[in-house]
């Protein structure tokens, strides 16, 4: 097999790892050496700045030991298998970069042979890339779950970013799925890392490496295993308090093996889920909100309709409209429609004079929600009230208007007789 043949059918399987994000690393190209890595970060996304940013995604190997119920690359799948060798990947990485293809390189791989055996191949690319050949530019490896401690030290000092992909939300759901894993083998490196990666902050040393800068992330498919939102929304928690955790992916499960223990191959993917558990993960992140007041016991799933926010608003009618003259900033933070900037805009803003409508405008406050949820110097007394009976209807969005096709012929109108 060549290796445009292998790099067909190892990045093609790289494609359902979503673990690949902006790096948050700051590392500077050595003297004589190419690449750098940006606090603006590396992946197939809009950056802060606006530019699109692109890296190199592929496993190193397809042909996993395991027997995962959700994954392509499962034992049991009757599917073309490849491994790069070191020097293929390396070599490709170099000749992406010249030809400004790409920026930085995300590699993970299936577990080939054992975990360490597989922890080593990464490492060796990485370690090559940085050490022989100079490069600065953006590393993502993947820690492989099983793997020995020394292969994880060693590739949290070449790589700016790891990975450990928790999978299933819940450890009784994973075994069912892939017996041949648990909860406590992922938990392991996740732990060690986040350790390791504590102990270089501490030491401001001038000399001390620098140990994963931009941090761990990991990933969980969403509506494989029937999870809830509150048993994701919880983990995810978790991961941000314990293992200092940059960010939670969500995947929602795509359909591709036959499987009975999976959903029927007829499902979608949970696109609309997939997104509100981003949402809902970004107020946990930036808006102060606790995951177990997006979601509880009594209300365990997102509400598919409405934003996280918009839902949480409407279940509180007792803390709303509020005055956008006088409430503080985290409160301004819960108001639908109110986004970060806006409310710092608004609390800084408010000190010179009323904030009006047209000023909420500029600031970038979608007044299309936040109007039910604000009042202000002109606002009727008898609105200053919330009806979640009455709001929830304006804020669902339209059904699509029923539009004949330009092309298609009109059907004959039948006559009374």
């Amino acid at each position: 097999m060549d290796i445009r043949e292998k790099l067909n059918i190892l990045s093609a399987a790289a494609k359902y790892d979503v673990s690949c994000s902006s790096s948050g690393s700051k590392r500077q190209a050595p003297k004589g050496g190419l690449g750098s890595a940006c606090s603006a970060g590396i992946c197939h996304t809009w950056s802060s700045d606006g530019r699109c940013i692109s890296l190199l995604k592929v496993l190193m190997s397809n042909a996993c030991k395991y027997d995962c119920a959700y994954c392509i690359n499962r034992r049991s799948n009757d599917i073309p298998r490849a491994t790069f060798t070191p020097k293929e990947l390396i070599n490709l990485t170099l000749e992406f970069y010249r030809r400004n293809y790409i920026e930085g390189l995300f590699l993970s791989s299936a577990v080939v042979g054992s975990p360490d055996r597989t922890m080593e191949m990464l490492i060796q690319v990485a370690k090559e890339l940085r050490i022989v050949h100079k490069f600065g530019g953006y590393i993502h490896l993947k820690a492989i779950p099983g793997a020995s401690r020394e292969l994880l030290y060693q590739a949290g000092l070449y790589a700016d970013r790891s990975s450990v992909n928790i999978e299933i939300p819940t450890d009784r759901a994973l075994q069912y799925l892939a017996p041949e894993k648990n909860h406590a083998s992922i938990m392991t490196p996740m732990n060690f890392l986040a350790e390791k990666k504590l102990e270089y902050r501490a030491d401001r040393s001038r000399y001390s490496p620098k140990f994963l800068p931009a941090g761990q992330s990991t990933q969980m498919i969403v509506g494989a295993a029937g999870e809830t939102d509150l048993q994701i929304l919880t983990l995810s928690n978790s991961f941000y308090r314990q293992q200092q955790m940059k960010r939670v992916y969500f995947s929602g499960y795509v359909p591709l093996n036959a499987d009975k223990r999976l959903p029927a191959l007829t499902t979608k993917p949970p696109l609309v889920r997939e997104h509100r558990l981003y949402q809902a993960d970004w107020l946990m992140r930036f808006y102060k909100f606790g995951y177990d007041e997006i979601v509880d016991p009594s209300n365990p799933n997102l509400d598919l309709e409405l934003d996280p926010k918009s839902a949480w608003a409407l279940r509180h009618p007792e803390f709303f409209p509020v005055d956008i003259q006088t409430a503080d900033y985290e409160m301004l933070l819960r108001v639908p429609g109110i986004g970060v900037k806006s409310a710092q805009l608004i609390a800084s803003g408010r000190r010179f004079s009323k904030i009006r409508l047209e000023h909420l405008k500029k600031m970038g406050v979608a007044l299309k929600r936040a109007k039910y949820f604000i009042y202000h110097p002109d606002t009727p007394a008898c609105l200053r009230r919330l009806y979640p009976e009455m709001v929830r209807p304006l804020l669902l969005p339209k059904p699509q208007s029923l539009q004949l096709d330009l092309f298609s012929s009109p059907q004959p109108l039948s006559l009374p007789a």
